[in-house]
C-alpha cells in the first residue's frame, strides 16, 4: 500500500489540504495540515482496498513511479 503515489495540495475552497490517490478512483481524503491529510489518506486507502476485494473488483498494482503532470 506504501508504493502508491499520493498527491497532498492545498484547497481554497475546502480550507484545508487535500490527500488523493491517483491510482486508485476517488480515494482522497483531507486534513488541516498536510501530516494530518496523509494520515487520513492512508485510512481511506485501506478501506478502498479492503472494500475493491470484498466486491471482487480488481485492485491496481502501483506503478512504481511518478504520474505525469501537465
Amino acid at each position: 500500500m506504501d508504493k502508491y503515489e499520493i498527491i497532498i495540495y492545498w484547497s481554497q475552497d475546502d480550507n484545508a489540504y487535500i490527500a488523493e490517490v491517483p491510482e486508485l478512483p476517488g480515494c482522497l481524503a483531507h486534513g488541516q495540515t498536510q501530516e494530518k491529510a496523509l494520515a487520513n489518506v492512508r485510512k481511506a486507502m485501506k478501506l478502498w482496498i479492503k472494500t475493491a476485494r470484498e466486491f471482487g473488483d480488481a485492485v491496481p498494482e502501483p506503478k512504481l513511479r511518478r504520474l505525469m503532470l501537465a
